[in-house]
C-alpha cells in the first residue's frame, strides 16, 4: 500500500475514534475516514480503501460495501471530480415534478452527461437526496437547490463558478 493520509487527516480520524471509543469499535469511523481520503487522493482506489481499512483496524470488505453503498464516493474512478459535485435528485417525487427535465438542462448547461467530469463539474444522478418536499432538487457540496425549474439551472450553474461548494467542504 503506498497511500498515507496526511498528518492533518490522522489527526481528525483519531480524534473521531477517541470520541466513538465507547461504541468499542471503529465503524462509526468509517465514513468520515472515507471523506476525507477521498478529499485526499481525489477518488477512492483499492489502495486508499485498504488504508481506512488498515487505520481504522477493519476489514477491507466492510470498508469496500460502505463506500460502493453510497454514491457520494468516487470508487475507482480514475482522478478527481470537478470542483463542484451536482447531484441531481430523480427518484419518484423529484422525477414527477421535472427532475429528468432539470438533470437535462444542467447537461445543455455543464456540456456534460450524468457521471462525466470536467475540473469544474461533476454531474451525477442521484436517487434521493431527502428533500422531497421541495422536488425537483440537487445538492452541491453541502448546499441544497430546491425547486429548480430548468429555465434557473444556469443561474444555479454561474453562482457555482462563482462561489463553489466543493464535496470537501462536507468533511
Amino acid at each position: 500500500m503506498s497511500l498515507e493520509f496526511s498528518a492533518d487527516a490522522t489527526r481528525k480520524i483519531g480524534a473521531l475514534c477517541e470520541r466513538y471509543a465507547v461504541s468499542g469499535t471503529k465503524q462509526p469511523v468509517v465514513l468520515a475516514a472515507l471523506h476525507l481520503a477521498q478529499k485526499e487522493f481525489g477518488s477512492l482506489s483499492d489502495d486508499a480503501l485498504r488504508l481506512v481499512a488498515t487505520t481504522l483496524g477493519l476489514p477491507y470488505a466492510h470498508v469496500y460495501g460502505v463506500a460502493t453503498f453510497y454514491t457520494m464516493f468516487r470508487v475507482g474512478k480514475a482522478g478527481p471530480a470537478g470542483t463542484n459535485t451536482v447531484r441531481v435528485c430523480t427518484n419518484i417525487s423529484c422525477m414527477l415534478r421535472g427532475g429528468y427535465e432539470v438533470l437535462a438542462a444542467f447537461e445543455t448547461q455543464l456540456g456534460l452527461k450524468k457521471g462525466e467530469s470536467n475540473k469544474d463539474f461533476t454531474l451525477i444522478e442521484e436517487e434521493c437526496i431527502a428533500a422531497c418536499a421541495n422536488a425537483p432538487c440537487a445538492v452541491v457540496g453541502t448546499k441544497y437547490y430546491l425547486d429548480i425549474v430548468p429555465s434557473k439551472v444556469g443561474e444555479i450553474v454561474a453562482e457555482l463558478k462563482a462561489h463553489p461548494h466543493p464535496e470537501s467542504e462536507v468533511v
